[in-house]
């Protein structure tokens, strides 16, 4: 739990139930914990001497309570009453310091006054219990009845304070934030000795303290003290360094956090429209949550219904669904997955904050011109790799970073490192030429950079391992999110070919980044034809077992754009269609049925002859028209008039009905890779 203001348990009493025990049983659990709290090492860093001063009277307390437990009596009313409330201060005390020793130290040492105040409340109210304790009733030896004696005088005479060391050092940090606010560097010496005293000692150290302060920052409320602690993030992350140097990456190369397509997500976190993790959840009028960037694209497009109820809506005001958004940041984090929540009220989200603080864009930008520089004086591979891997974790952090790395120039040193025969270095580079993508404006730079492109189209083609591959895919379906580069990339054979190839041999992960970057590019209608002329619906219909979402969505999108040539290239698709119809998710039988009732108005009797031929397709029609989805129920419908005429020997072309349904334009999941 983080030390900062509003984050501290309150000052709860537990049930009077959990206390409620024998006078014999509440001494010696008093004792326990007592001796619990004694046993404990007083901070190292930070708040030293008033975690000792605790510590010291836990140590005669528990002093006290054994020389009562040697003793049977029945303890008065009163005397109960102290211990249960006993009892909850050591609690306090216990929470406190697991607290202080957990969390981040800049955090607390930014917040140290109020820490220190924490300590002394717990002083202040054992002086009051001390004071209220009937200690005559109990059988105490003279000398223990001293230290009872000694301990109530020590906790009356505690006074609030901060240790002047701790206080220095708490100025020493904000006049380095403040100089950096007006540009002035750190002097190295300096902040090793302010490192030092932190107890940061080394690169991971510095890391672990990072970790700490971006947990801390999602919990934070007010702008003010999110920006505290994006400035102290920026100033650990150029700290570490500039002292420490960059760190050896693991070999093999091994991804730090996981892909969203690599784990199965909770189905409450999926948007309804895409499928994909929400990032910014949002409720409409009928009730139902989506992710925003979604629901606004729906909207935008023309409807006015609820995707999922069909309902009409009452107003397209769009409410954040904050409980449901930090359930997902929540496990996020337990799947060691980055969660970057997209833009919400039209302002850039950099590190929690609404607009990030000059201090944290001054640091971040520093770091970054370091590690520039130094992979430009970098001699050998195994060098220039651990640079290119510390670019990779920043571009990953924020959009601050990415501004930062595209800004100072890092985009034409990637793209030598892309060309690299070293795969960890040419894995890193691609990565963070991805993580740079993610920014709008990074697109136009990474595009217009002489052989970026090309560059990442050659490691989608023949780069040296699959995860390389898979983020040179990933890389295209960012850059493709802008429609103009979307038209560029679909020209190329060599993307087509490389795409289509990764689709068909690459392992599972590699294969659903291939058919997502499909799926995007084929939006572009004139993109369709390439496609289908490289074997795209087959490599697809093979991928239907292992990837039935993706697989079938780019069958639907390709089938729907291509005319009468896609709809013949997916005629040996249809049976597999009618399996997923029959054993598919309620979204893949959805997609399945919008692909075979296009199919069947382009291609005419042939191809609804060959529906005809699976086994118990009516079943399977009848089926989804009671339990599909409002357009499922729809498709279903047009399956069995086709169906229906088909038996009466009825020409099927030119159903006005099913070609308004099919306008509908087939919604491309979101990106949700970041490494």
């Amino acid at each position: 739990m983080a030390v900062t203001p509003g984050t501290f348990p309150a000052r709860k009493r537990p049930p009077s139930s959990s206390l409620r025990l024998s006078d014999s049983k509440l001494t010696r659990s008093l004792f326990l914990l007592s001796h619990e709290l004694s046993s404990l090492q007083p901070l190292r860093f930070i708040l030293r001497l008033n975690s000792l001063c605790i510590i010291r009277r836990m140590k005669t307390l528990a002093a006290v309570l054994d020389d009562l437990l040697r003793f049977q009596f029945v303890y008065s009313h009163s005397v109960q009453l102290c211990f249960e409330e006993m009892h909850i201060l050591m609690q306090r005390a216990k929470t406190l310091i697991d607290d202080c020793s957990h969390g981040s130290q800049l955090s607390l040492l930014m917040h140290i006054e109020t820490v220190s105040f924490h300590f002394h409340e717990l002083n202040i109210d054992l002086s009051t219990l001390l004071d209220i304790l009937p200690v005559k009733e109990f059988p105490l030896t003279d000398d223990v009845a001293e230290l009872v004696i000694l301990l109530r005088k020590q906790c009356s005479l505690s006074k609030p304070s901060v240790d002047p060391r701790d206080d220095d050092l708490r100025r020493e940090v904000i006049d380095l934030i403040d100089g950096i606010g007006r540009q002035i560097a750190p002097d190295h010496s300096r902040l090793r000795a302010i490192f030092t005293a932190l107890g940061f000692r080394d690169s991971s150290s510095c890391t672990n303290e990072i970790e700490r302060l971006e947990d801390e920052i999602q919990n934070q409320i007010d702008e003010r003290s999110k920006s505290m602690a994006a400035s102290l993030i920026g100033l650990v992350r150029y700290a570490k360094y500039v002292l420490h140097g960059t760190s050896p990456p693991p070999q093999p190369e091994i991804r730090r956090h996981k892909s969203v397509s690599e784990i199965s997500i909770p189905s409450d976190f999926r948007c309804p429209i895409t499928l994909e993790l929400m990032r910014d959840p949002v409720v409409v009028s009928t009730g139902q949550t989506y992710d925003r960037e979604s629901i606004e694209l729906w909207i935008q497009s023309g409807h006015n219904t609820c995707p999922k109820t069909g309902q009409t809506f009452k107003h397209t005001d769009l409410i954040p669904n904050r409980a449901l958004k930090n359930l997902i940041v929540m496990w996020c984090r337990e799947q060691k997955i980055p969660f970057e929540s997209s833009t919400e009220g039209g302002g850039q989200r950099t590190g929690g904050c609404t607009e990030p603080c000059k201090e944290a864009v001054e640091f971040t930008r520093m770091t970054v011109s370091y590690l520039i520089n130094k992979l430009s004086v970098s001699s050998t591979m195994d060098e220039s790799n651990s640079v290119v891997h510390e670019l990779r974790s920043l571009a990953k952090s924020d959009s601050v970073a990415r501004v930062c790395i595209a800004e100072e120039g890092a985009i034409p040193k990637l793209v030598r490192c892309v060309g690299s025969e070293h795969p960890a270095l040419q894995v890193n580079a691609v990565t963070t030429i991805l993580n740079l993508s993610i920014l709008e404006e990074n697109k136009t730079r990474i595009m217009e950079t002489d052989g970026a492109l090309n560059g990442v189209i050659e490691v989608l083609r023949s780069g040296a391992t699959w995860e390389a591959k898979a983020n040179a895919a990933a890389t295209l379906f960012s850059l493709s999110g802008v429609a103009s580069y979307k038209r560029r990339l679909g020209r190329k054979t060599r993307v087509v070919k490389g795409l289509v190839e990764l689709a068909k041999h690459g392992p599972t992960s590699s294969k659903r980044d291939a058919l997502v970057a499909i799926l995007n590019l084929a939006g572009e209608r004139d993109n369709v034809g390439r496609f289908v002329e490289g074997g795209v619906v087959e490599v697809a219909g093979e991928a239907f077992r292992e990837l039935p979402e993706e697989a079938v969505a780019v069958v639907e999108a390709v089938v729907r754009r291509g005319g009468l040539m896609a709809a013949a290239a997916a005629f040996g698709q249809i049976r597999r269609l009618g399996e997923l119809l029959r054993e598919g998710a309620e979204a893949t039988r959805e997609s399945a049925a919008a692909t075979l009732v296009t199919m069947c108005r382009k291609g005419g009797s042939e191809m609804v002859g060959e529906m005809a031929g699976i086994p118990g397709i009516e079943r399977l029609i009848w089926e989804m028209i009671g339990t599909g989805t409002p357009r499922a129920r729809r498709k279903a419908a047009s399956l069995m008039r086709y169906l229906r005429r088909w038996a009466a020997g009825m020409d099927n072309a030119g159903d006005s009905h099913d070609q308004a349904a099919d306008t509908q334009s087939i919604v491309v999941p979101t990106s949700s890779r970041i490494f």
